[in-house]
């Protein structure tokens, strides 16, 4: 495997972990938001991940990840009882977003770990591709 198909391999999953992360941020953001511009609480969202062909030959042939579809939770609203709130029904009964935030926080947490983890392969190419033009100076 040469040194620009291990950048590769790491930046589609740098791509999709920043991608994780900013929609991590904006269910954290959104925790609270119980109406929308389409009506109605907000919604979590959740990045698929897919394997990427990534057109080498061999077992790296899918090596790469991408973002397959962003996925809308359809777990329950949680409701809480708040009768002056103004998105309260008849009951008085507020739907709020099924957003944990405790949930959100694990995730995020693995996310940054695993963009970490793609730097840390990016800093190891750098230092392979750095000692090898140093072996050809030497010799």
């Amino acid at each position: 495997m040469s040194i620009p198909q291990i950048l590769d391999i790491a930046s589609t999953g740098m791509a999709a972990q920043r991608l994780r992360v900013q929609l991590i941020a904006s269910n954290i953001a959104n925790s609270e938001t119980t109406r929308t511009k389409d009506g109605g609480p907000y919604r979590r969202k959740d990045a698929i991940f897919q394997a990427q062909d990534m057109g080498f030959s061999g077992a790296l042939a899918n090596a790469g990840v991408r973002v397959a579809s962003i996925r809308t939770s359809q777990e329950p609203f949680i409701t809480r009882f708040e009768p002056g709130h103004p998105d309260a029904d008849a009951d008085g009964v507020v739907s709020y977003p099924n957003v944990n935030p405790v949930e959100e926080m694990v995730n995020l947490t693995e996310a940054s770990r695993a963009y970490e983890a793609n730097i840390a392969v990016v800093r190891a190419a750098k230092a392979m591709a750095s000692s090898a033009l140093e072996i050809l100076r030497v010799q």
